[in-house]
């Protein structure tokens, strides 16, 4: 994994605007595959060329295929794994219970695809070539961009087990660490294929919220025990080829129940993967810059902080982009920081949340952000 050596790298998490003819295929797909794969292969293949050629023009460094053929970042797997065929998870929107005004305003950022299955059997490959064609396609697309490094995400074991409900398995343990053993085989696959394999974790911040009352040590357990089986899945795999995207949802939600980075950022850093990505641009997280000056980083670690917010239109003038990023290579040292993005601009097909063309313009402040940070650092 490249350093920020000379300069100040860029990235973003992963999922980039769909184009609305994949979203309106992929729909389709569930109604009927066979009658539609080939319109949405060659429509996503289109897509991913796209999002490529737009990242480069952003002048984005280490980027990626904008997750452009998935529904989202995690419920994909139901499609490649046997045993989630359980009773699905009622509908999810973007509302806000306790908000009703808000929730009101957010039921228009609903996904179209809400289908959630509880494992209700035991969980294995049954589509090992849908995983393999997926990360051929990126690979096609990416080797020819010039990119300084690519990478492709995968959801954790404990993010598997956050979304699809454990129904099978006599314990919480039994299913995490049979997803790990089963889910090795991606990971694997996607680092053999010359990419950075970014886990996605948002379970070791999100699920705070599914233990209302939890005390913080109790709940730092569980985490701890959601890394202990990442550890697991990737232990064959050298750290300095992964890295892990951590948060508190990409929801426009007040956050005020977030679990702070305090809290857990320890945790977070006995993950195997020697990069860690997380927001620090939203309202409610953008002070946590000050955790590293407490929290010594370990000699090989790297942190991918977020200096853009994935959730507003607002366009980040490029000197608040430079100032954050200075703020963290202050306190954790500047070869152990790439700027980032604090979640996906594209997290659920569909469901839209940032004007697509203000998407490229938001990356391309944060290029130009690293550009002034870099003459502030070097």
């Amino acid at each position: 994994m490249h350093r920020s050596t000379d300069r100040i790298l860029t990235t973003h998490t992963g999922s980039l605007p769909r184009p609305a003819r994949v979203v309106e295929l992929l729909l389709a797909e569930r109604k009927d595959r066979a009658a539609t794969q080939a319109a949405l292969d060659a429509a996503v293949a289109d897509a991913v060329a796209g999002v490529v050629e737009k990242q480069i023009v952003s002048g984005i460094d280490i980027i990626n295929d904008g997750e452009q053929g998935r529904t989202d970042y995690t419920v994909h797997v139901i499609d490649r794994l046997t045993g989630f065929e359980g009773q699905s998870d009622a509908p999810r929107g973007t509302g806000e219970p306790e908000f009703p005004e808000l929730a009101a305003l957010l039921s228009q950022f609903a996904s179209p695809f809400q289908h959630r299955p509880a494992c209700s059997g035991p969980v294995t490959w049954k589509d090992w070539p849908a995983a393999e064609a997926d990360i051929a396609r990126a690979k096609a697309a990416l080797m020819k961009s010039g990119a300084a490094e690519y990478f492709m995400t995968s959801p954790s074991p404990g993010q598997i087990a956050r979304y699809l409900k454990n129904s099978y398995y006599k314990t919480t343990d039994e299913y995490l660490f049979t997803l790990a053993d089963v889910m090795s085989r991606e990971y694997r696959a996607i680092v053999d294929a010359g990419f950075i394999l970014q886990l996605d974790c948002p379970d070791l911040a999100m699920s705070y919220a599914l233990y209302p009352g939890i005390g913080i040590g109790d709940y730092r357990k569980i985490i701890a025990r959601n890394v202990e089986a990442l550890n697991h899945a990737v232990k064959d795999l050298p750290p300095d080829r992964m890295r892990m995207h951590v948060c508190w949802g990409s929801t426009l939600g007040p956050h005020h129940g977030d679990v702070p980075l305090q809290d857990i950022a320890d945790i977070l850093l006995k993950g195997r993967p020697q990069a860690v990505s997380f927001p620090g641009a939203n309202p409610r997280h953008g002070h946590e810059w000050k955790v590293w000056k407490d929290l010594k980083l370990p000699d090989h670690k790297i942190i991918i902080p977020g200096v853009i917010d994935s959730t507003s239109n607002f366009v980040e003038h490029p000197e608040l982009v430079a100032d954050r990023i200075v703020q963290y290579a202050n306190v954790a040292g500047r070869e152990n920081v790439i700027a980032g993005v604090d979640c996906g601009f594209g997290t659920f097909a569909g469901r839209v949340q940032v004007d697509t063309k203000i998407v490229w313009m938001k990356l391309a402040a944060l290029a130009e952000g690293a550009r002034l940070a870099t003459k502030q650092l070097w």
